[in-house]
């Protein structure tokens, strides 16, 4: 469950969006399953767990470079954004597969 609370920025005189949410079980759930042989097909086995906060963090970073035609959960989203991310060693926690 994300939880987002909104923030008045006086000195920029924004309003700021900080979303927040307990990602320890996905993690932990994550590294287990890494631990795990995975049978079956590509298309039928479990590549990564996300957490949305970091999904809304990635869209945001697309964002701010001038991509704003992306949407969550969107073919193009995965293909683009998650796909290079997953192949980043920084994001490598999030997979379950490797």
């Amino acid at each position: 469950m994300i939880r987002t609370e909104l923030l008045l920025d006086r000195g920029e005189r924004k309003i700021v969006a900080v979303s927040t949410q307990d990602v320890e079980p996905i993690l932990a759930r994550n590294k287990a399953l890494r631990g795990e042989p995975q049978g079956g097909h590509d298309c039928a086995r479990l590549v990564a767990d996300i957490p949305a906060v970091i999904l809304v963090r990635w869209l945001n970073e697309e964002y701010a470079r001038g991509n704003t035609h992306l949407r969550l959960f969107t073919r193009e989203f995965n293909e683009t954004v998650v796909r290079r991310k997953l192949q980043d060693p920084e994001w490598r926690y999030l997979r379950t597969d490797k």
